[in-house]
């Protein structure tokens, strides 16, 4: 459910005070001291999702008392809570999920272990007893919320008795789309879901949570890749195989060629430094197949680019080899790139979007184009074929009856 977090930004909050009129709202942040459960003394807006957390703290016993508020994005959805002793992280966090019970219906606020095993999904998700010192807790909706939906509140309520003299807690949250009997299913990969951890010190409510990167950066990010290894360095790949052999272009295929492929190298290079600089900016946030493919496509891109400046004439025996290589890796960068792209629509939360959808039909435009362009060349082939054919019969017939007359 939460990604590793491998990076903190120290983000100061104001102390928690009370507004003057009773209301328990919080000069700081969006989040407020009065709860369904009870009022507490302090309270923060979490970093996202729009959450907040509101608690009581008895040094004394070293007792938290403490609500969580968060949003549920599905009616068969889930949302969850807890805290981890080691660090703001998925693995090792103890957590309460609220839900509506698939039996009858009502809201549930079961305990979860999340387990290495639960991470890499290699065990369902169980509910099991805390092996923390968890007193109390529970779950309620908020008003005028009458049962879970999409958008519907929901306040986490628990009192967890801490180790003497802690007062940095890592706390994570999270929600999902659907529950599978009583397992959460995995939440969403956007970057607020991947984010969702924080440590917090509960005497002076300064939190240190992991930044995200702007949503103009990660759209013009997307824009870019898109554009390049998306579109353009497919189209110039086209340009290089169905005009060049048409002796009317003459060396205009090549010229147009090596722009189209500078350009979308080019704008594919921007794309890829501005993923860089965006994970760098973003250390609790990891997308391993989207960054593993990115990085393939942009040394098979690199690689490309260096070629051309090894590339031998065409009287020199290393020319095919040097073909070979340019062609398996061309196509290799394409088809890595293109799939990239489709991931990219993923981690961004846009993949039943209209975003994607123009994209598949510019795609799909281009896969027709080479489709027909392909079949046209296999025809004009296969033709050519036939006429040599036909004329090397043509001579061996002339060569036969030259040889006749002879004698």
């Amino acid at each position: 459910m939460w990604q590793q977090a491998r990076g903190l930004l120290l983000v100061a909050v104001a102390v928690a005070s009370v507004v003057p009129d009773g209301a328990g709202a919080v000069a700081a942040g969006r989040c407020t001291t009065s709860t369904p459960v009870k009022a507490y003394d302090k309270c923060i807006a979490l970093p996202t999702q729009g959450a907040a957390l509101a608690w009581t703290y008895d040094a004394r016993n070293a007792t938290l008392d403490a609500a969580f508020t968060g949003s549920f994005i599905s009616p068969s959805g889930w949302v969850a809570w807890g805290v981890n002793a080691d660090a703001p992280a998925m693995t090792g966090a103890r957590v309460l999920a609220a839900f509506s019970d698939p039996s009858t219906g009502a809201l549930l606020a079961l305990p979860f272990v999340l387990s290495q095993d639960v991470k890499l999904q290699a065990s369902p998700l169980v509910s099991r007893p805390l092996d923390i010192p968890l007193l109390a807790s529970s779950a309620s909706l908020l008003a005028p919320a009458g049962t879970v939906r999409d958008g519907a509140k929901v306040t986490i309520a628990a009192t967890i008795r801490l180790s003497p003299n802690r007062t940095r807690v890592h706390f994570v949250w999270n929600r999902g789309l659907y529950v599978q009997g009583y397992s959460p299913t995995i939440h969403p990969t956007d970057a607020s879901d991947l984010a969702a951890h924080a440590t917090v010190d509960i005497l002076t409510t300064a939190t240190e949570a992991s930044p995200i990167a702007s949503t103009a950066l990660q759209w013009l990010h997307g824009s870019l890749n898109a554009l390049s290894w998306g579109l353009l360095l497919p189209v110039g790949a086209a340009v290089a195989r169905y005009l060049r052999p048409c002796a009317s272009t003459g060396p205009a295929w090549f010229y147009a060629h090596a722009a189209i492929q500078a350009t979308g190298y080019t704008m594919g290079a921007a794309g890829f430094a501005l993923g860089l600089v965006m994970g760098a900016a973003s250390p609790g946030v990891t997308y391993k197949l989207h960054r593993g493919l990115g990085i393939a496509a942009a040394t098979a891109g690199s690689l490309q680019t260096l070629a051309v400046f090894f590339r031998p004439k065409t009287t020199n025996r290393y020319r095919k080899y040097w073909k070979s290589y340019h062609h398996l890796v061309g196509y290799g960068c394409v088809v890595v790139g293109v799939v990239n792209v489709f991931q990219g629509f993923e981690v961004m939360g846009l993949g039943a979007s209209y975003w994607k959808l123009g994209y598949c039909l510019a795609l799909a435009t281009l896969i027709g184009a080479c489709v027909a362009l392909e079949v046209n060349a296999w025809v004009v082939f296969c033709r050519r074929q036939q006429e040599e054919k036909l004329m090397r019969r043509e001579v061996e017939g002339v060569v036969v009856k030259d040889r006749a007359g002879a004698f």
